[in-house]
């Protein structure tokens, strides 16, 4: 598994990119190019997807400029990262933007 520090090497080195999906959403949402990379440099992986169907990915929750929490779900591919998705955590669905309230 690659770690946050190897995901953050790969984002200051600016080896990564966005998937169309994550551009879309993202801008749905309100949420900038510059957000995603600031929640990158500042989180930690808080849950990993060693058997993705798409491949290795994980989820990194991180803050940005502004102090907003942002949910990053990452692709890991040999050197670069890709950004699958960005949103701002839910509060029905997360207890403290870390940790995951169960399925009631």
């Amino acid at each position: 598994m690659r770690d946050i520090n190897w995901i953050k090497q790969q984002i200051l080195s600016e080896n990564y990119q966005f998937r169309k999906h994550a551009l879309e959403r993202a801008s749905e949402r309100g949420i900038q190019p510059l957000d995603v990379k600031e929640a990158l440099l500042s989180g930690n992986i808080i849950e990993d997807y060693p058997d993705d169907q798409r491949g290795h990915s994980c989820l990194v929750c991180g803050k940005t400029l502004l102090g907003s929490y942002l949910h990053v779900v990452c692709g890991l591919f040999d050197d670069i990262v890709w950004i699958v998705t960005a949103y701002e955590p839910e509060r029905e669905d997360w207890i403290d933007n870390i940790t995951r309230r169960s399925a009631q």
